[in-house]
């Protein structure tokens, strides 16, 4: 089980963006990275690829290192770890590691 996953809100801990607050859009997990809701904008310079599709300069998010971000629990609202609970059922779980609460994912 993952630490962080799509439509998690995270913190960012450092860098350029240290301090601001977003939505998981993207975990790429074999290279450890997150793409997350307006941070880390940059800008591509496009090609038209057809008459529908106009060239230009496009401004989208791009990765940050999954070390650089820490989760932020829906109910105490503070960037916390986690911590992994089993539930009756074997079922895992993400649990904050500050309220116990359960963080609700995947």
């Amino acid at each position: 089980m993952r630490n962080i996953v799509k439509n998690d809100t995270v913190k960012v801990l450092s860098g350029n963006h240290k301090g601001k607050t977003g939505k998981v859009i993207m975990v790429i997990p074999d290279k450890d990275r997150v793409i997350v809701e307006k941070i880390a904008l940059v800008k591509r310079h496009t090609k038209p690829r057809s008459q529908t599709q106009p060239g230009g300069i496009i401004e989208k998010e791009a990765s940050i290192h999954i070390s650089n971000v820490m989760l932020v629990c829906p109910k105490c609202d503070k960037p916390t770890r986690t911590s992994i609970k089993t539930l009756p059922s074997g079922r895992k779980t993400r649990v904050c590691a500050n309220c116990e609460e359960m963080i609700s994912g995947e």
